[in-house]
């Protein structure tokens, strides 16, 4: 191969990493910006002591969101669609589980937990997923370019691809970003019958999450779920069960997975700067040894006899 493809190489190399560069530092000053914030952002408390399984929030969700029903069969439990899909946003998780007093039932909410410091915006290369101020996880739909990391980074497995679509899309619970912008309340909140479902800035949310679980009288287990995971989540819990039991990730870790993204990135230009050296430095051995070759050949040979 001609030399100076290798040293085109090494440009193109260089300017990559350059490039991973600026756009780690994109999500570095993303996510130092979401900082303090946090009196700003809204959040939900879900407590499932309190939810008694209606699935109004379901079709408040559908209707909001203009999501067309589907035709669906029980499954081992009354929860029906029995989990997420590209047109169901949120549902209702039925378990039964046996306690002091007998088997009893528990409804668990499920949708968008939307992180503080979402996984699927770090993931997310075109900006897509962005994180509102007011603490949705949007989805802007004409700038993504269908790679579905976003599904794959997220650590409670949210995202869903149309896959019955010729032109599919991600979806997911949106937090009715229209209406919170607007000052409303989410569509599934404001249908709750029971009081299971409390919106509110999230430091006041956390609050009363905190003066439930100490007046609960034994009631809950004492732990708010969605506090830490993944960095702390708009959408909080409450429960008189293992979380576990309920259906949601327990395997989730307290750091923000955007930050692992960060992590990767800043050591990129280093790296790459690195190799950009060492390929420049053998593209110069090498035309240098091409240069030295091509003058001796042209040297007037001696008497070979």
């Amino acid at each position: 191969m001609d030399s100076r493809f290798r040293g085109n190489d090494s440009i193109v190399l260089l300017w990559r990493s350059q490039h991973r560069f600026l756009f780690g530092y994109f999500l570095f000053f993303q996510r130092e910006s979401n900082r303090g914030l946090e009196s700003m952002v809204y959040s939900v408390l879900i407590d499932t002591v309190r939810c008694i399984g209606c699935q109004g929030c379901q079709v408040a969700c559908k209707s909001w969101n203009g999501m067309p029903g589907e035709r669906t069969s029980l499954g081992a439990t009354m929860g029906n669609p029995a989990a997420l899909d590209s047109s169901t946003y949120t549902n209702i998780g039925f378990t039964e589980l046996d306690s002091p007093g007998g088997t009893a039932w528990h409804f668990a909410k499920h949708q968008c937990m939307h992180c503080t410091e979402p996984a699927c915006a770090a993931a997310c290369p075109a900006g897509a997923l962005v994180k509102d101020p007011e603490g949705p996880v949007v989805y802007r739909k004409g700038l993504c370019i269908g790679c579905r990391y976003c599904m794959l980074a997220c650590p409670f497995q949210i995202p869903k691809f149309e896959w019955d679509k010729a032109f599919p899309y991600i979806r997911k619970c949106t937090f009715c970003s229209e209406r919170v912008g607007a000052g409303e309340q989410p569509a599934c909140t404001r249908a709750c019958p029971s009081g299971a479902l409390t919106f509110g800035p999230r430091d006041k949310i956390v609050q009363e999450a905190r003066r439930r679980l100490a007046a609960g009288g034994g009631r809950y287990t004492g732990r708010i779920y969605g506090l830490d995971e993944a960095g702390g989540t708009s959408w909080i819990y409450i429960s008189g069960a293992e979380f576990g039991e309920l259906g949601l990730a327990e395997n989730v870790a307290a750091r923000p997975y955007g930050t692992y993204t960060w992590d990767a990135l800043s050591k990129t230009p280093l790296a790459g700067a690195g190799a950009a050296a060492v390929l420049a430095g053998l593209w110069f051995i090498v035309g240098r040894r091409a240069s030295l070759q091509g003058q001796d050949g042209n040297q007037p040979g001696g008497d070979k006899g």
